[in-house]
């Protein structure tokens, strides 16, 4: 199958944002999903922000045959607490997700000891996280890096490589809104974030038949394959 012709099918994601609004014209079937706040666990995920639905809108525009989770750790504002993200990271791999979407971030280095023994977790699980590069966790090894190329058209996306590892670069921008500029739309490596997951769901799907499992570097493998130098869905 031509990653052209993949849509994710087979792949479990979880997207840790805000929650998701369902239905919405740019979302599709949802599996499930959760709420972790500060007095525990809920399954209402609802989205009172709006950026979780926008984040797990653009992976589903590229991955529309994947099965998906909203964990949502945002409330009213986009802040939550270590501990909870943590959690979250836990509940998706418990979920068995194969690719957990990160639209976000911590500059806090201290947080590096608390996020490196889940990645390990999540790898030992087959789960593959995808992050902003310019923050933890996905300035780690073993986390997929993405930055934002705003001058990237929203279908292609490239791989270039730092003196940290692999890095991948596509747009920032969202599924588009009818009559509403660009600009003026939600931006910024949040959805670089998404769209790159959108693209490794497709990796994933066509790494079914020629890898037994999948994991952080046959991933990696397959999007720098594909990626290079420009790849057009």
């Amino acid at each position: 199958m031509s990653f052209r012709d993949c849509t994710g099918r087979g792949v479990r994601i979880a997207v840790i944002d805000s929650g998701v609004s369902v239905p919405h014209p740019h979302i599709g079937a949802v599996a499930g999903g959760v709420t972790i706040g500060e007095t525990g666990e809920s399954p209402v995920y609802s989205d009172a922000i709006g950026h979780g639905t926008a984040v797990m809108a653009a992976i589903m525009e590229k991955a529309p045959g994947a099965e998906y989770f909203a964990v949502r750790v945002f409330q009213s504002s986009l802040r939550t607490r270590i501990e909870i993200l943590l959690r979250a990271i836990e509940w998706s791999v418990e979920q068995r997700a194969h690719l957990i979407n990160l639209s976000l971030g911590t500059s806090n280095p201290e947080h590096a000891e608390r996020f490196a023994p889940l990645i390990a977790r999540a790898a030992e699980a087959g789960a593959i996280l995808i992050s902003a590069a310019s923050a933890l966790p996905g300035s780690m090894p073993g986390v997929v890096a993405v930055s934002e190329d705003r001058d990237c058209p929203r279908d292609q996306f490239r791989c270039v490589r730092t003196s940290e590892g692999l890095e991948f670069s596509t747009s920032g921008y969202p599924r588009p809104i009818p009559g509403v500029p660009p600009e003026r739309n939600l931006n910024g490596i949040s959805f670089a974030v998404g769209n790159l997951t959108g693209f490794a769901a497709r990796a994933c799907e066509g790494l079914i038949q020629e890898v037994p499992g999948r994991n952080y570097e046959s991933v990696c493998v397959e999007l720098e394959r594909l990626a290079s130098p420009w790849r057009t869905l």
